[in-house]
């Protein structure tokens, strides 16, 4: 019994000094694994906070004719073309900004219209977000759209060509507040309830004089300023007798400014030499003004009027035309879809598809002859083989 207390009296000790050595141990591996992960967190992993993608390229092709009694006309066509996109990632921080243009002209062996603009856009936006959780980000947005160039309907004879756009004539300027989820690099969708949008038809007074005398039958409505008012919707109807509720329309104004609801998705996907491209943008306005309006000619004068009694319109022979909002209010979304895909080979060439669908709310597109002007889907498709890169 003395023998095994006086053992334990000896391993007691050791015991205890190797627990403290075991402690000590823990204590400076902890320590240095939390010091490996402070490291770990300053090495470069090669991911750049910077981003730099798009393609670029030019298209061209010629159409030669020869005793050919299929007709047709000797043609040059070429397309310039680039989507760019700029992106910062980086400590909760997401600023994209995007530039798409796109010019275009062709050469027809024909007595008129010789050279036509056959493509002609530009759009920049940009939008700048804070990460106030996982992949979801509160964000501003603004972006800009229009053309380098004034646009004709071409007639193909010796008739007067119109203009029908220029360069902020129209022009379309969004800004907006919103929520924008972003689980990676590639998508992104955008909700704004707070969206402002103007629309812009601006006509110099030199080019309204210029091209109205060129033709003053051309422009239907008056001069060159009113009618791109009038096809882009770019007027509002002021009152002018409350008591028949006779209306006229005012295009004293440049702008439409317009508080709405907006949405943007967008795909930017590239893999080996494909090069994928497409957002899609839908904006209604914050508006209901369902007031029927109806038109006649009395006398000479074209009268508007909202909400006639039927004496009113019985009398004066009146047609309904449409609403006080023109066709303008919630629920009726402005379409803008973009698509550009391009295929890399042999380092330099490029194969592309590239479409443009819109379909804007008041704005009033004629048929071929110049007649029954209504809302119309607008699309632009171009396949092309030329000289172009991806990145």
């Amino acid at each position: 019994m003395k023998k095994l207390l006086a053992i334990a009296l000896v391993l007691a000790p050791l015991t205890l000094m190797a627990q403290d050595v075991d402690k000590s141990k823990v204590q400076s591996q902890a320590t240095a694994a939390a010091d490996a992960q402070k490291d770990l967190k300053k090495i470069d992993t090669g991911e750049k906070a910077w981003k730099f993608s798009g393609q670029v390229g030019l298209n061209a092709a010629a159409t030669g004719l020869w005793n050919w009694t299929a007709g047709g006309n000797n043609n040059v066509s070429g397309r310039a073309y680039s989507n760019l996109r700029l992106l910062y990632h980086k400590n909760g921080i997401a600023w994209d900004s995007n530039l798409d243009m796109e010019y275009g002209l062709t050469w027809i062996d024909q007595e008129y219209d010789k050279l036509q603009k056959s493509a002609d856009n530009f759009k920049f936006a940009t939008k700048f977000g804070w990460e106030f959780h996982k992949t979801w980000y509160l964000t501003v947005l603004g972006s800009f759209q229009s053309q380098f160039s004034h646009g004709r309907k071409y007639s193909g004879d010796e008739k007067y060509d119109p203009l029908t756009s220029n360069f902020m004539a129209p022009a379309y300027t969004d800004i907006s507040v919103g929520i924008d989820w972003k689980p990676n690099d590639i998508f992104s969708v955008y909700l704004s309830p707070v969206a402002g949008r103007l629309t812009a038809v601006y006509v110099t007074d030199r080019l309204n004089e210029k091209v109205s005398a060129e033709d003053p039958t051309a422009y239907g409505v008056g001069d060159l300023r009113q009618t791109l008012k009038e096809t882009y919707g770019v007027w509002k109807y002021k009152v002018v007798d409350e008591s028949t509720g006779q209306m006229a329309k005012n295009y004293d104004s440049n702008l439409r400014a317009e508080l709405g609801l907006n949405f943007k998705g967008s795909i930017d996907y590239a893999y080996k030499g494909l090069k994928i491209q497409t957002t899609l943008g839908l904006f209604t306005p914050y508006r209901w003004d369902k007031r029927e309006v109806y038109t006649g000619t009395v006398g000479s004068e074209v009268q508007y009027f909202a909400n006639p009694s039927q004496d009113v319109i019985d009398t004066k022979k009146l047609t309904r035309v449409g609403y006080m909002d023109n066709n303008r209010r919630f629920g009726n979304f402005d379409v803008d879809w973009t698509v550009a895909i391009g295929y890399q080979f042999l380092k330099c060439l490029q194969v592309t598809l590239a479409t443009n669908l819109k379909y804007y709310n008041g704005v009033m597109i004629a048929d071929k002859n110049g007649e029954n002007a209504h809302e119309r889907v607008q699309f632009q498709g171009v396949i092309g083989l030329g000289v172009g890169y991806s990145f």
